[in-house]
């Protein structure tokens, strides 16, 4: 076999359906997020980032920037090793502390991402709780399917957001097997919300434990921060809440928050957890101090929201299509790959604005996408000047527009 050839053909194939990915190389530039530096063939040009999951731009709030530089002078770069060896530090133990009072919960555990806790944690429940099934939201994170097949359990996939389907699939389960249901709350892709509640009922009233992933809520929602699950008070009645240091908070990493005893045993049997390198010292001081300052302050996420709600106005008054939803994420769809990848081409090139598009296998083939994240450093001139490039393309892709009261 020409293996050499294999791999041409198949990037050949991603080239010619307009699924293949192109990185863009930029430079954040701190201190004037969502600008950063485009590192083109003509050097470096100045554009403005739509589509970054530093949603509340925290990556360079001056709290963060402050405690990491106070770790890396105290302790220097690294962590030294596994948790297990040598790589647990005070401030791990600080950030574990916060995030587990972040979610009213008796312990939290780190990971080094948010892909690896989903992928860890259900792993491990799923594989050494005898007999138990989990049942899947069909649109759930790859992290939490390839943690669920990792495992070899039984598992039941039930339709998005079904609540009518869940129940049909948990009664046909006997009561006496162990259950636990993993889902989202907020569907990154079409920026739809869960039922946490009608799911929580469910897991009462067949004996099942929850999975709740907010990785894009943690830092947005609720009071102080905890995500879909404090906004609605509904905290206490998940067993398990995953979330990301990577997205609001602005640093990188993941954790659960649950029970000192379920906590504990993911930490004694998660492979995920043990045999990596811990986070640097300095990350998760920085993490620490992004999740105190969100607990008490709102102020970014009132300026979000307030962000979010213009960028939707005016894409409505040009009648660019884009899903509603109630969370902050905003798919402006194309529906065809190639339009999509020109669109986000033209948009960097001509306009300055950076939004990577979204193609199969992302999304569904059909659903390709513009994924807008507006964040409360956006400007409203930023605003009128990404509304514009848009209602110019789609003029010029002649993409169908959709009157207002249709949006």
């Amino acid at each position: 076999m020409n293996y050499q050839q294999f791999f041409r053909d198949q990037l050949d194939q991603l080239q010619e359906e307009g699924n293949y990915r192109v990185f863009a190389d930029l430079g954040r530039q701190c201190g004037a997020f969502p600008t950063a530096r485009n590192y083109a063939e003509d050097g470096p040009e100045k554009v403005t980032v739509w589509c970054s999951n530093d949603y509340l731009g925290m990556g360079q709030h001056p709290c963060i920037l402050a405690a990491m530089h106070q770790a890396i002078d105290e302790c220097g770069a690294g962590a030294g090793g596994t948790r297990n060896i040598s790589g647990t530090t005070h401030e791990h133990v600080l950030l574990e502390q916060e995030l587990a009072d972040l979610h009213c919960k008796e312990a939290a555990l780190l990971f080094t991402s948010g892909y690896v806790s989903n992928w860890a944690a259900l792993g491990t429940l799923a594989s050494r709780i005898p007999g138990i099934i989990v049942l899947s939201d069909e649109l759930n994170h790859a992290s939490m399917i390839e943690g669920i097949r990792h495992s070899r359990c039984q598992k039941r996939i039930w339709k998005h957001n079904d609540i009518a389907d869940l129940e049909r699939q948990l009664a046909d389960i006997p009561a006496n097997v162990p259950k636990l249901i993993a889902f989202e709350s907020v569907y990154s892709m079409d920026g739809d919300i869960a039922p946490v509640a009608e799911i929580c009922d469910l897991a009462d009233r067949y004996g099942a434990m929850t999975y709740l992933d907010e990785v894009h809520a943690v830092g947005l929602y609720g009071p102080r921060g905890g995500g879909i699950a404090e906004r609605e008070g509904l905290m206490d009645r998940l067993t398990v809440i995953e979330g990301t240091l990577g997205k609001a908070f602005g640093v990188v990493g993941g954790y659960i928050a649950a029970s000192k005893e379920l906590v504990d045993f993911v930490r004694s049997f998660a492979s995920g957890f043990i045999f990596t390198t811990a986070l640097p010292p300095a990350v998760a001081a920085g993490a620490a101090a992004s999740v105190r300052h969100l607990k008490q302050s709102n102020t970014e996420r009132y300026l979000h929201q307030q962000r979010v709600r213009e960028v939707r106005d005016r894409l409505d008054e040009l009648s660019i299509p884009h899903t509603p939803n109630p969370s902050h994420i905003i798919p402006v769809m194309v529906g065809d790959p190639v339009k999509c990848r020109f669109i986000s081409d033209v948009l960097m090139r001509d306009y300055g604005i950076y939004i990577q598009p979204i193609n199969y296998p992302t999304v569904p083939k059909g659903t390709e996408r513009l994924r807008i994240t507006p964040s409360p450093v956006h400007s409203t001139e930023d605003v009128d000047r990404l509304v514009s490039a848009l209602g110019e393309l789609w003029t010029q892709c002649q993409l169908a527009r959709r009157p207002m009261a249709a949006q």
